[in-house]
C-alpha cells in the first residue's frame, strides 16, 4: 500500500512561510528617529530640550532627521552646516548638511562616554559655538 503525503496548496504554504517571516521582522526593533535642527542662528536644537543632548546606548542604531537652515554662509558644495563627531568620522559621523531635511542612519559607538557633535562648515556668525553633546551610556 502506498502512503500519500498531503500536499499543501501553494498559497497556503506561501502564507505560512511569510507569516513566520513577518513575525521575525516584527521582532526586529526599528531604529529610533532623533530630530535635530541645525538652525539659522547657527545652533543645534533638539525639540523639547533647552540644551541639546542626545543620549544613546552603545551600538544603538538611529535615524537622525536633521533639518538645516541657512545661517548666513555656505560652503562651496552648498552645505549650510555639518554634523560631525571628529573621533567617530570613520564610523559615519561626518555629515555635510544642505538646506532641507535629511534622514541619516547612524550607529552609536560601542564605547560609553561623552562626544562633541559640532559643525565644521563655516556657517556664519556664531559658528564657533555650534556644537552639542552625544552621551553614550548603558
Amino acid at each position: 500500500m502506498t502512503r500519500r503525503i498531503p500536499v499543501l496548496p501553494t498559497a497556503l504554504l506561501a502564507a505560512l512561510v511569510l507569516s513566520g517571516l513577518g513575525a521575525a521582522l516584527a521582532q526586529t526593533p526599528q531604529p529610533r528617529v532623533i530630530e535635530v535642527i541645525a538652525d539659522k542662528d547657527n545652533t543645534f536644537k533638539v525639540p523639547g530640550q533647552s540644551k541639546p543632548v542626545i543620549v544613546m546606548k552603545p551600538g544603538e542604531k538611529a535615524i537622525f532627521r536633521i533639518t538645516s537652515h541657512f545661517g548666513g554662509e555656505k560652503a562651496k558644495d552648498n552645505s549650510v552646516h555639518s554634523f560631525v563627531v571628529k573621533d567617530l568620522r570613520d564610523q559615519g559621523w561626518d555629515v555635510r548638511l544642505k538646506e532641507d531635511t535629511e534622514e541619516i542612519p547612524l550607529v552609536a559607538p560601542q564605547r560609553p562616554g561623552e562626544y562633541k557633535i559640532e559643525c565644521t562648515v563655516k556657517c556664519g556668525r556664531g559658528h564657533d559655538d555650534m556644537n552639542m553633546k552625544l552621551v553614550v551610556r548603558n
